[in-house]
């Protein structure tokens, strides 16, 4: 398969999974540990996902502009700062880890424990929350929570950094539109800023070789993919629950224990 078809492959699968809650990280990895795509760096796979970012100033613009244009009014001015203590204590807690070595797993076998228990949660999570009604605003104590839910995606691919996020919003009261607001946000600089950090830490190791070219097609593929993929999670979400996301995980979970297995 040619270079180019595989970086728009790869594009197409980061923009519809980054923010849905099944996981970008484990579908991307998946595909070359299956041997269905032609396996790349941990640089590449991070680097692709800031595109998908762009989605999300596009999808939530009324926010944006509030954000942008009127941080001085108070509404706009707290959440901001939850914004930014949530992106401290992700960035803070990435920068540890990356001291400490840690590397993607190459294996398939932890991305699908980690989809189905993933996917398992969703579905007794959203079992409890039913219908009742829930918080319309981010408390300060989601905000932080939601924090650390990040870092815990970043450590176990597979356990997807929006459905982490969302699982903690949700089980802490949130409704689930305003839980899918902040979480996505919240994603515009974390995001960011690690594919950035892996850039730049590829860009200076002298072992390292990325082809420029491909990421860059890569990332503007998952930008225009992802920009759909929110719109249509926005307006799914507004009759429906995560159940079926859980249900998804679950099976593509056990399907590769099976393959695992077999």
């Amino acid at each position: 398969m040619p270079d180019w078809l595989t970086s728009i492959l790869l594009g197409i699968i980061e923009g519809i999974t980054e923010f849905l809650p099944i996981s970008s990280t484990g579908h991307l990895l998946l595909t070359q540990q299956l041997g269905w795509l032609k396996p790349q760096s941990d640089t590449f796979i991070i680097a692709i996902q800031s595109g998908a970012v762009l989605a999300v100033l596009f999808n939530f613009t009324d926010r944006v502009k509030q954000l942008t244009l009127r941080w001085r009014e108070p509404g706009a001015r707290d959440y901001l700062a939850k914004l930014l203590v949530a992106f401290a204590i992700t960035g803070a807690g990435g920068l540890a880890i990356d001291t400490l070595g840690f590397e993607l797993p190459k294996e398939v076998l932890p991305v699908a424990v980690a989809l189905l228990a993933g996917g398992v949660l969703f579905v007794v999570v959203e079992k409890m929350v039913g219908d009742r009604p829930g918080l319309a605003k981010v408390t300060w104590t989601i905000a932080i929570a939601i924090g650390f839910a990040q870092l815990l995606a970043a450590v176990f691919p597979g356990a997807s950094r929006s459905g982490a996020t969302i699982l903690i919003a949700l089980l802490m009261g949130l409704r689930r539109v305003p839980a899918i607001e902040f979480t996505f946000l919240l994603g515009v600089p974390t995001l960011l800023a690690a594919g950035a950090y892996k850039v730049l830490k590829a860009v200076r190791a002298e072992s390292v070789s990325e082809d420029w070219g491909q990421l860059i097609l890569a990332t503007g593929v998952s930008a225009i993919t992802a920009f759909v993929s929110v719109r249509w999670l926005l307006r799914y979400i507004e009759t429906h629950t995560f159940v079926a996301f859980g249900w998804y995980r679950i099976a593509l979970g056990l399907g590769l224990l099976v393959v695992v297995a077999w």
